[in-house]
């Protein structure tokens, strides 16, 4: 059942967090509602710019419908992530969403605001949600490529302007983590007095964290041993998710985990069967060990077995 975004972060709001998961395909998809419904977790699918255009945008929306067509079990979200203002208008459009992401941070501070108010009316008349994001995260993350030395932490005061001014209803902030595979080499880690700031300037307002995956160092060493060439990276420690979600942040965008668990389980199979040249049993494979990560993750933010709970809400509210 697509529910809205906002719903789901009052119910989880100052409790769990919310895995935001990004998908591109057909097996992510299936893994994806399989392992929110073994964990019996809400969740948010996430469509980005670049997914939409990797096929086509209607392909991915009849998937997500079709899913939630066989899974009606499932509460869940549509979110689009980092969207310009273009995408975001699109979407909002399209009607099909719960929520947008429009990302102007690499903007001016006043423009930043401009475009996220636009966002904000277009959306807001049509009972859609708006994540805005204020600082700037090191990594790649799509169209958007930052340097280490490029990275501005949110400052929590001008959050507070930030939201006055547009009007968004959540917001994604730079705190720490970084976009991508290969995250900060230094011993940056979440600024959870940054965090803590916000919340006493913003209390009750939904916080995001994003550039969140884990970057494990044994799906990092299975993906090379299989013929992979990846450095070392250093990702989120997940144990700290419950904490940063008792200071407000509902929801954790993940998805270069996601990319990895893909990576190593292809790379394996086909070094071990490279007979083979059909994609359906790697693609069973993958499946089912999405559909694991995506427990995994969950139990790090708290949400495993909130399912019930949240169909209760839904029905009093």
């Amino acid at each position: 059942m697509i529910v809205s975004t906002k719903e789901l972060f009052k119910h989880a709001y100052g409790k769990y967090a919310i895995g935001a998961y990004n998908i591109n395909n057909l097996e992510q998809t299936m893994g994806l509602f399989h392992g929110n419904l073994d964990s019996k977790a809400p969740f948010i699918i996430q469509i980005s710019k670049g997914a939409r255009s990797y096929t086509d945008k209607r392909m991915l929306e009849a998937m997500i419908r079709m899913a939630d067509a066989l899974f009606p079990d499932a509460i869940f979200a549509v979110h689009l992530d980092h969207g310009d203002e273009e995408a975001a208008l699109d979407c909002i459009n399209s009607g099909f969403y719960s929520s947008v992401m429009i990302d102007a941070s690499m903007k001016p501070y006043e423009e930043n605001i401009a475009i996220t108010a636009r966002i904000v009316k277009a959306a807001h008349a049509r009972e859609i949600s708006v994540e805005a994001e204020l600082g700037q995260l090191g990594g790649v993350e799509e169209h958007i490529s930052v340097s280490e030395d490029q990275v501005h932490l949110t400052d929590p005061v001008q959050a507070e302007d930030f939201v006055k001014k547009s009007g968004c209803d959540s917001l994604a902030c730079a705190i720490g983590t970084s976009h991508g595979a290969y995250k900060f080499a230094g011993s940056q880690g979440i600024h959870f007095e940054i965090i803590a700031a916000i919340q006493k300037l913003l209390p009750g307002f939904p916080l995001v964290m994003h550039g969140s995956s884990s970057v494990p160092k044994s799906e990092v060493d299975r993906i090379n041993a299989a013929g992979g060439a990846m450095k070392n990276a250093k990702g989120v420690d997940a144990s700290q998710f419950l904490k940063a979600a008792k200071l407000g942040v509902t929801k954790v965008n993940i998805d270069t985990d996601g990319r990895l668990v893909w990576c190593r389980v292809h790379r394996e199979y086909f070094k071990e069967h490279p007979e083979n040249f059909d994609l359906r049993p790697p693609g069973k494979v993958f499946m089912a060990e999405y559909a694991n990560y995506i427990v995994e993750k969950n139990n790090y933010l708290g949400s495993s077995g909130q399912l019930d709970a949240v169909r209760v809400f839904l029905k009093k509210t």
